[in-house]
């Protein structure tokens, strides 16, 4: 059952990832991805307010976090989710776990996003 939670809340989420990124692009263009940036720092928002209402105070079943969290935020944005985790680990006293893990996924994805471009372009040329 938690798959169906997690699907409906995941087509939510590109929709409306959909809807903000279309309806905002005209705002900067292809300059600055204003919609992007929109979605990640909504997603942020949302995640953390589902943690607070559904994990620490448990106000809402376990459903909602497969519902809202990993589904809607999911696809809306993995930053939230991302984000969430650094979070959790600087709480728990691992700054350093938390620092090394922002570090290797910003840089990492980074690298692996242009590794994989200059792949791909070198494979198709």
């Amino acid at each position: 059952m938690q798959w169906l939670f997690v699907a409906s809340g995941g087509a939510l989420g590109a929709m409306a990832r959909f809807y903000i990124t279309a309806h905002l692009y005209p705002v900067a263009g292809n300059r600055f991805p204003v919609g992007t940036l929109i979605v990640n720092l909504l997603g942020c928002a949302l995640v953390a307010c589902c943690y607070v209402v559904i994990v620490e105070k448990a106000l809402l079943s376990p459903h909602w976090r497969h519902l809202l969290v990993t589904g809607f935020l999911g696809a809306l944005t993995t930053f939230s989710t991302f984000s969430l985790d650094a979070l959790l680990l600087w709480q728990n006293g691992l700054h350093g776990m938390a620092l090394a893990y922002v570090l290797c996924n910003l840089l990492g994805c980074l690298l692996v996003v242009a590794a994989s471009w200059y792949l791909v372009n070198f494979m198709l040329s």
